[in-house]
């Protein structure tokens, strides 16, 4: 609408302040007739080509940056994997051991449903980490606090995953039950932390966990295995320090579920909940569905919307960019139709005048692509912080999305190039 308006009110303006006089003085200007009318349709073109590239660049970075995020390799295998949000009720489940109760059994009913191949606990959905917490490793100093995330995960948590050991194992079962201190790793905490030492059999203190109702005294756990970095604070970031333990040693922290299955996840469902709710009838689903549709709703949604908005923009700024360009020609060849006569009268080809009406739409195109360039190269910190994965001044954007625009010019510019060329000199000859 803010468009329309200031298309519209120009000329609007324009006419409103006109002397009735012009039209007569025009009449005899020839070819140099109602010249200021001219430059405002040439500026107007113009700015809808210097717009049109400004939008269509932020689509073309935007289409390569979400391209990026969805080429991001995440350390895990998301397909073939059903998740729950299971938010338990707090009267019933407040200690470790009531939580318990309900998570083995429910994941022994999943593991035995036909096409199930494992199932697991957790605390937090992938690529998002688990719980911040400072750490401490006993016989290491450091001056400044250490940090990493924990997630409280059963013993099918990597295999559900698919994460892959670098050294070590996972939990059993019985560590699980048991709520065994037991912890694994991944590479960045090593890297962060431990350097080139040997991570398995050494301890590490998750200071938040004293925080919690009913966990553990003397949070201190063994190293025990150490994993493949996998992504865990969205898929933008590289990974952080992090660590997974049993989830039985505690009775806090917000649950779900991951189910990895042999067929199609959305099929079991029906089959997925009705085990849960057969577990207890009580309990609330906050979120189900796959793990490629969360990390597509949390993670593609806004860049995704983004590209989608500025494609669309620059898809109408380019309609307008061949409307604009073909009417300004149409309008000006028109009005040059006794100058073409006279041209062609002299010997002139009709490429010559199809080059000469094509040179002038380009002119204005040209002019337009320049000023959009300046401008997008301008302001390409403001998009910068959109993206990821490439350039605000990518140059394969910059060089596509002119030469988009140019080849558009060119075929705006045909039909009256075209018309023009097929005038026949002795009718142009007496066109007023």
């Amino acid at each position: 609408m803010l468009t329309a308006l200031v298309f519209g009110l120009v000329p609007a303006l324009k006419a409103a302040r006109k002397d009735i006089n012009d039209p007569l003085r025009d009449s005899g200007k020839g070819v140099s007739g109602g010249f200021r009318h001219g430059r405002l349709r040439d500026a107007v073109v113009v700015l809808e080509v210097g717009l049109s590239l400004m939008l269509l660049v932020a689509a073309g970075l935007l289409m390569r940056s979400f391209v990026a995020l969805r080429d991001v390799k995440l350390g895990l295998q998301p397909d073939h994997i059903f998740v729950a949000r299971l938010p338990l009720p707090v009267d019933r489940y407040k200690t470790a051991d009531q939580v318990a109760g309900f998570y083995r059994p429910l994941l022994q009913r999943l593991k035995a449903l036909p096409g199930v191949l494992e199932a697991t606990e957790t605390s937090t959905l992938p690529p998002y980490g688990g719980i911040p917490s400072d750490i401490e490793i006993p016989g290491k100093t450091h001056a400044e606090k250490w940090n990493a995330m924990f997630q409280l995960v059963s013993e099918g948590y990597f295999p559900v995953l698919k994460i892959q050991f670098v050294d070590g194992r996972s939990f059993t079962e019985a560590e699980v039950t048991g709520a065994r201190k037991l912890a694994v790793v991944n590479q960045t905490f090593v890297k962060k932390y431990l350097g080139t030492e040997n991570p398995i059999g050494r301890q590490v203190k998750i200071a938040q966990l004293a925080d919690f109702d009913d966990a553990v005294k003397e949070p201190i756990f063994e190293i025990i295995g150490l994993v493949a970095d996998a992504k865990n604070r969205g898929l933008q970031d590289p990974p952080e320090p992090e660590i997974w333990v049993p989830f039985t040693v505690t009775g806090s922290a917000f649950r779900g579920i991951l189910v990895r299955t042999a067929k199609e996840p959305m099929a079991m469902m029906n089959a997925v909940e009705h085990e849960i709710w057969a577990t207890d009838r009580n309990v609330a689903l906050a979120f189900t569905g796959t793990l490629e549709g969360y990390i597509s709703q949390f993670s593609y949604a806004g860049p995704r919307f983004g590209f989608f908005l500025m494609t669309i923009f620059g898809s109408i700024g380019l309609l307008l960019v061949t409307i604009g360009v073909y009417s300004v020609l149409a309008y000006t060849t028109a009005r040059r139709t006794h100058e073409i006569g006279i041209r062609m009268a002299l010997g002139a080809e009709g490429s010559d005048v199809q080059g000469m009406v094509i040179r002038m739409g380009l002119r204005l195109v040209g002019i337009g692509v320049a000023i959009g360039l300046i401008v997008s190269l301008a302001i390409g910190r403001v998009i910068a912080t959109q993206l990821w994965g490439v350039s605000a001044y990518d140059p394969w954007t910059l060089v596509c999305v002119p030469a988009l625009l140019l080849i558009t010019g060119i075929v705006a510019c045909w039909l009256p190039a075209r018309r023009a060329a097929s005038v026949d000199p002795l009718v142009a000859l007496r066109y007023e």
